[in-house]
C-alpha cells in the first residue's frame, strides 16, 4: 500500500496559517467580551438579533437562521432558548409546514439590539477596519468570501445548519 506524503505548509503558509489563527481567535474574543460587557449578550446573540431584525416582519424560519447563522440547530435551539427566557425572541408555529418554527424578535429584543449595535460597531471598526486600508479591506473581502464559498458547497455536505 502506497503512502502519500502530507502536503505540508511551506514557511510562508505557515506563518499566514498562524497569523489568520491568531488574529480570528483575539477578533472574535475582543468582540465577545464587548458585547458581554456592555450589553450583557454574547456575539452569537447579537448576531440573531441581527438577522432577524433584517428579515421581513423580523422573523425567518428556524432552519434558515441556523443556516445565515453558520451554527448547528442545537445550538441554535439553545440560544433562541436563552434570547426567549429574556423576552427578545418568541417562537410560533410555521403557517406553511407544521414541523417547523419561526423565531420573532420582540420589540424588546429589537430594543436590546439598538443599544447594543453602536458599541458593537465601534469595536469591529476599532479592531479591524481601522488598522486596514481601504484596499486591504476590499482584498480581506474578496479572500473571506472565496474561502467561504469553498467550505460551503452544494449538496450534501455535512454543514453545521444541517446538523
Amino acid at each position: 500500500m502506497a503512502t502519500t506524503e502530507p502536503r505540508w505548509l511551506d514557511d510562508g503558509q505557515q506563518k499566514t496559517w498562524r497569523a489568520y489563527m491568531a488574529a480570528s481567535q483575539l477578533l472574535s474574543d475582543h468582540i465577545d467580551r464587548q458585547l458581554q460587557r456592555d450589553a450583557g449578550m454574547p456575539h452569537t446573540y447579537y448576531s440573531l438579533l441581527v438577522w432577524l431584525s433584517e428579515s421581513p416582519e423580523r422573523r425567518m424560519r428556524m432552519t434558515d437562521l441556523a443556516e445565515r447563522s453558520k451554527i448547528t440547530r442545537s445550538r441554535l435551539s439553545h440560544a433562541v432558548g436563552r434570547l426567549e427566557h429574556n423576552g427578545w425572541v418568541r417562537r410560533e408555529d410555521c403557517p406553511t409546514d407544521r414541523r417547523g418554527q419561526m423565531a420573532v424578535l420582540t420589540e424588546e429584543g429589537f430594543a436590546a439590539l439598538a443599544a447594543a449595535a453602536p458599541g458593537h460597531v465601534e469595536a469591529v471598526r476599532c479592531a479591524l477596519f481601522d488598522r486596514l486600508s481601504a484596499e486591504q479591506v476590499c482584498q480581506l473581502g474578496e479572500i473571506m468570501r472565496t474561502v467561504a464559498e469553498g467550505l460551503a458547497p452544494h449538496g450534501g455536505a455535512d454543514l453545521p445548519w444541517r446538523r
